[in-house]
């Protein structure tokens, strides 16, 4: 096999050396698939994964990128061939495990997807993990009983990669979506994917928290968490619900037991990471047919090189990128 390029970050001192570096298939970890990866995806959590003193790297060197779709060049697990397309997203991928930002990735099966017949490897990555979160989100919503007849959805974090891709799924499935985002500037943008209404982010939170406050929707997808996550819980409608699955804005959230009690709200998580198998490929059928939402794709989609990694990385860890940033490898 011949030589190949990744972007790869080395424990230097106390702090770290990121880089391009010509590597061997053998450098590689174990993996019971080989896969030429064609696409990568950009997300906060490949951002921090870049930064040094973070906690969710173990061990270095790594290659960054939690998400990669491309084409098998070999396997030792019959449920793959080579040539099949596959996706590989979420456990240790990018983060313990060399990623997506390689122009070649080995990869446990049990990690593996198989394509949909109905996405292209490209579309795969515009979703990737943000785009799955989403759609997980809106499954553990619609699971807990939130159909559109209840009331409009808030969608916080909403020019992101999961509130974005949120933004443009519910309003396929017929739900009326509130978009909040921190800038007006890209009202036409939320628009454009769906959103019925555009306010501004300190109509959900202005700074002061009330134990209830008045009841405005029916439920909230929130890749935010923290203060913010606080405040759209004592605004939720009875027997409303808020599906969680971000931190951008803290790990506290420092809300009190009233929305709980007395309008029967709930707070469900939503976890893309250790997702069981037989879920996860669910969520990818759903994103492949009544969540897929191809015609908004393009519209918040940009692409970069691995050599822009850098560069990007740095972008999305200072809120300068909306929609979802894909890496051509």
């Amino acid at each position: 096999m011949p030589s190949f390029q990744a972007y790869t970050i080395r424990e230097k001192g106390e702090s770290v050396q990121a880089g391009m570096e010509t590597l061997m298939t053998e450098d590689l970890p174990q993996g019971d698939v080989l896969i030429r990866v064609h696409y990568s995806s950009v997300n906060y959590k490949d951002g921090m994964v870049a930064q040094p003193n973070n906690p969710l790297v173990k061990n270095y060197p790594v290659i960054p990128g939690i998400d990669l779709a491309g084409e098998v060049v070999e396997s030792t697990d019959n449920q793959f061939s080579k040539g099949d397309q596959v996706i590989a997203t979420s456990y240790e991928i990018g983060v313990n495990h060399f990623g997506g930002y390689s122009e070649y990735a080995r990869i446990p099966s049990q990690w593996i997807v198989p394509l949909p017949q109905e996405l292209t490897l490209e579309q795969s990555m515009i979703y990737g993990t943000a785009g799955f979160t989403a759609a997980l989100s809106i499954e553990r919503l619609q699971h807990y009983g939130i159909t559109p007849e209840k009331g409009p959805v808030l969608v916080t974090g909403a020019t992101g990669g999961v509130g974005s891709m949120a933004v443009a799924m519910l309003a396929k499935q017929g739900y009326e979506v509130e978009a909040s985002t921190g800038s007006e500037s890209y009202t036409d943008f939320l628009k454009e994917l769906g959103a019925a209404k555009v306010i501004s982010r300190k109509e959900v939170f202005d700074g002061k928290l009330k134990p209830l406050d008045k009841e405005k929707w029916a439920a909230a997808v929130d890749p935010v968490g923290g203060e913010p996550l606080a405040a759209v819980l004592s605004q939720l409608k009875y027997f409303g619900a808020a599906a969680v699955s971000g931190l951008a804005a803290g790990t506290k959230v420092p809300t009190e037991v009233y929305p709980f009690i007395l309008r029967g709200i709930a707070l469900i998580g939503v976890d893309s990471v250790q997702c069981p198998m037989d879920i996860r490929k669910d969520i990818w059928d759903r994103l492949a047919s009544d969540l897929n939402i191809s015609d908004s794709l393009e519209k918040m989609k940009s692409q970069v090189s691995l050599e822009e990694v850098p560069e990007t990385l740095e972008k999305i860890l200072n809120g300068q990128t909306i929609g979802r940033t894909i890496v051509k490898v």
